[in-house]
């Protein structure tokens, strides 16, 4: 395989995210090294300061009061997940669908579940509602952080959705499933996804058969004892 195609098929992420549901905010890594690895994913900033949206090769933030804000390559994350996004395949949304529909066209539309997969869906949304959180201090529990989130919603909005899907075997590595950000075309509103109305949309899928993650150097990071399952707080986050 050529170098050109692995990077086209491989998903880059920089920390396992069970180090943020265990409470492990800041990994000091430079968007600049994010952007070595992709042009199009998602994520969030030291001290979980707001939701991350890579999209065109751009990082933009989305913060706790629910704006946007582009992000200069100093800035740093302790959690981004990226890809070169090159599709294999296009769906259509000709219909308003439900959230809950929405969520099983796109499942059905997998040809298997034990892979990775990129999302990209550019569309019309009936609604849409968004949640962003505010900063918070090292070591407390991501399940616990979820209740100060900031819950926005829309009508009739045009934008983007970037999103990955993880097989459940990874769960440890990714949030299981789906798990997707949104930003607005005119980059006036976004976050993490909670629910949409999608009602003219362009699904595009890109399957990933490579994996490149990175595990942090950090103290907190080296001396956490993982073996609790995290799997439940993951659910409540999402």
């Amino acid at each position: 395989m050529a170098k050109d195609d692995l990077s086209a098929n491989t998903l880059f992420i920089s920390t396992p995210v069970n180090a943020l549901v265990e409470g492990i905010y800041e990994e000091n890594i430079p968007l600049s090294e994010v952007k070595k690895h992709g042009d199009f994913g998602l994520g969030t900033f030291n001290t979980l300061d707001g939701e991350m949206m890579l999209l065109d090769g751009e990082i933009y933030r989305t913060a706790h009061d629910g704006r946007i804000y582009p992000m200069s390559d100093d800035v740093l994350t302790p959690f981004a997940c990226a890809s070169f996004f090159r599709p294999a395949c296009h769906e259509d949304i000709a219909e308003e669908m439900s959230h809950e529909s929405f969520m099983a066209f796109l499942e059905e539309i997998l040809p298997s579940p034990n892979l990775f997969y990129v999302f990209r869906i550019d569309g019309e949304f009936r609604t849409m509602k968004t949640r962003s959180v505010p900063p918070q201090e090292m070591y407390r529990p991501l399940a616990e952080v979820a209740k100060d989130q900031q819950v926005f919603s829309f009508t009739g909005e045009t934008g983007t959705l970037a999103g990955f899907f993880t097989p459940a075997f990874m769960s440890s590595i990714n949030v299981p499933g789906f798990h997707f950000h949104f930003m607005s075309d005119d980059r006036n509103r976004g976050g993490h996804l909670l629910e949409c109305r999608p009602v003219n949309a362009r699904v595009a899928i890109q399957y990933i058969y490579n994996l490149n993650l990175t595990l942090p150097k950090s103290l907190a990071w080296l001396t956490l004892d993982f073996k609790r399952d995290t799997a439940g707080d993951l659910k409540k986050v999402e």
